[in-house]
This record gives C-alpha cells, sequence and structure tokens, in this order.
C-alpha cells in the first residue's frame, strides 16, 4: 500500500473514533502527533511508553483548574489536546473546554466517576452554550480492587475486635471497654472469615451469586431488612462513596449508640478533617484520608490503563461502545445515585 493510502486510512480510522463526539476542527486537520494532555499529573513516566509512537504527552502537575490557568498551560500548546488524563482535584469547566476544542477524549484515573466532571450532559449531549457535540468520558473500572477489597476487610475486623481503640487505650494507661467487582472481592475475603453475606445490585447478571456463594436480595429494601444494618449496633463501613453516607445522620446514630462502629475511607466533603463537620466529636469512628485504593502497584495500573485507552481511541481499537449516562440509565433504587450522575 502506497505511503499515501497508509495515511488516509489511518485519518478514516482516527474520523469514525471522533465521528458522534466532536466535528472537524475548523482551524485546519489535526496535528501529526495528537497530544494527550496529563493536567494533574507530576510526570509521564508511565504513560509515555505506552503512548509515545502514537502521540506527544504533556504534563502540567496542577492540582486545580485555577492552577491550569496559573501555569498558563493552554496558551503553551495544550489548546491543541486531542485527551485529557486527570484525577480528582480538576474540574473541566465549560470555558476550559472552549479552550481545548480539539479534544476528543477525557480519561479518569481511576475507577470512580465524580459528578464534578461527568455530568450527562458532557458525556451523553450536546455542551450547553457551545457549537460542538459531546465528549467522550473514560475512565479504570478495574482499579484498586484488591487494595480497596483489602481495606474494607481491614476496616470491618478493626470495628468488630476494636483493635484501634485497644491500642489508644494501651498508649494512654487505661482499660478499654469490651465491647462490584470491589464488593465480590470483599465478600469472599468475608466469607473466608466466617461472615454471612448478602447483597443486592440491580446491574449484576443473574447467577453470579450462585457461581460466588452468596444470597442476592431483590430490593435495596429487602437488603436492609435482612441485614444487619437495620439492628441495634450494627457497624457501618463505607470505602465506596463520600455522598452514600449522611454524615450528620451517622453522628448522631454513633452517640445513640442505634450504630456500634463505622469506619469511614470517603468523605461528603474532601479532604477530610476532623476538626470541622458534623463527626467531629463522633465516637467509635475510625476515618482515612481516601487511601483504601492506593498501593504503588494500583497506581501504576491505573495510569497505564488510562494510557492505553487514550492510545484505543487515537488508534481507532476500542474494545467498547462508550456507555450512555443519560439520567433514564441510573437505576432510581440505588442510594445516593444521584448525587453522581
Amino acid at each position: 500500500m502506497a505511503l499515501m493510502d497508509k495515511h488516509k486510512v489511518k485519518r478514516q480510522r482516527l474520523d469514525r473514533i471522533c465521528e458522534g463526539i466532536r466535528p472537524p476542527i475548523l482551524n485546519g486537520p489535526m496535528h501529526p502527533r495528537p497530544l494527550v494532555a496529563l493536567l494533574d499529573g507530576r510526570d509521564c513516566t508511565v504513560e509515555m511508553p505506552i503512548l509515545k509512537d502514537v502521540a506527544t504527552v504533556a504534563f502540567c502537575d496542577a492540582q486545580s483548574t485555577q492552577e491550569i490557568h496559573e501555569k498558563d498551560f493552554y496558551s503553551s500548546g495544550a489548546q491543541r489536546a486531542v485527551s485529557a488524563l486527570l484525577y480528582h482535584p480538576i474540574t473541566l469547566s465549560r470555558d476550559d473546554l472552549d479552550k481545548v476544542q480539539s479534544l476528543r477524549v477525557i480519561v479518569r484515573i481511576g475507577s470512580g466517576f465524580d459528578k464534578r466532571w461527568t455530568s450527562k450532559r458532557l458525556l451523553s449531549s450536546p455542551i450547553e452554550g457551545t457549537s460542538y457535540p459531546c465528549i467522550a468520558v473514560c475512565n479504570v473500572p478495574a482499579s484498586s480492587v484488591e487494595e480497596t477489597a483489602d481495606t474494607s476487610l481491614c476496616l470491618i475486623l478493626n470495628l468488630y475486635r476494636r483493635v484501634t481503640w485497644m491500642h489508644q487505650a494501651l498508649r494512654e494507661g487505661t482499660r478499654a471497654a469490651s465491647v462490584e467487582q470491589i464488593r465480590e472481592a470483599v465478600a469472599l475475603r468475608a466469607k473466608a472469615f466466617g461472615f454471612g453475606v448478602i447483597f443486592y445490585d440491580p446491574y449484576l447478571p443473574d447467577g453470579v451469586e450462585r457461581s460466588l456463594g452468596l444470597q442476592r436480595m431483590a430490593t435495596l429494601q429487602d437488603l436492609l431488612i435482612h441485614s444487619d444494618c437495620m439492628r441495634q449496633g450494627a457497624f457501618l463501613v463505607n470505602t465506596s462513596r463520600g455522598g452514600l453516607v449522611d454524615e450528620k445522620a451517622l453522628a448522631q446514630a454513633l452517640k445513640e449508640g442505634r450504630i456500634r462502629g463505622a469506619a469511614l475511607d470517603v468523605h461528603e466533603t474532601e479532604p477530610f478533617s476532623f476538626s470541622t463537620g458534623p463527626l467531629k466529636d463522633a465516637p467509635n469512628l475510625i476515618c482515612t484520608p481516601h487511601t483504601s485504593w492506593y498501593s504503588e502497584q494500583a497506581s501504576v495500573e491505573a495510569r497505564e490503563e488510562a494510557a492505553r485507552e487514550v492510545r484505543r481511541a487515537i488508534t481507532g481499537k476500542t474494545q467498547h461502545e462508550w456507555p450512555s449516562m443519560e439520567a433514564t440509565a441510573v437505576h432510581q433504587e440505588l442510594n445516593g445515585a444521584a448525587a453522581y450522575r
């Protein structure tokens, strides 16, 4: 095949990726080497080996959108980026998207979608007040499964055996009173410790519960009724999303003894501080700073998979259709789901 024909095929493949996401750039063709912007990364040593033959990678080392503007990152050439990689702190506004009109794909380095930058209009409908259609938003759903599962079980056992309070009492010289993928991984670990495990998940295919040896509930209400959640003295552990737990109600339940102990790795407001908020004087509470996902290996793997997602988009080798985030696609019975559309 002639060199010109190869370039034509490659361009057609890229156009198929961009079709329905953005129209052709009005001021000329795509740059010969697409630019990938790592907005809140401190280096691109992990991403570069995966993308170096198909794209140029630039990093901003910003912790907020304001910092991106202060570093004049867009004026330095990032306005031609076709993809943006980012963690949690960055919020891309309509003004930011206007400055990067070549943007086709946003990849969240991690498993969770955050309402601050994955609103349904960003993913599945034209951007309000602009002339271009939507941008594809991707994540890394399998990252940190084992780390989060291990931390979840660690917190459960810590509450059950009161290790944290025993340690504190020993240091103070006092006597202590005696008192989806990740979900599957936690459940299997809990079974090994003799826990009875029931669950509710409207999206999980039928039969998965039998393959795992678990008991499935038909509704969220059934789950609450048949589990220990509604009983006096239950434990509560949250390593999922902060908005799922009403912290004011939790603080009151801990003070009244209706919840015997709680462990939270995620919070309604982050970064979390004990000095402020409704949990500041709540008893029998363990809080960690949203670190259940972390290990050196998990961090590297999440960055690698995010870079591969960008590579698939640039080269036209997407593995699947990007999902819709329309409001009707979110199961109405899921507690707290509305906060994360």
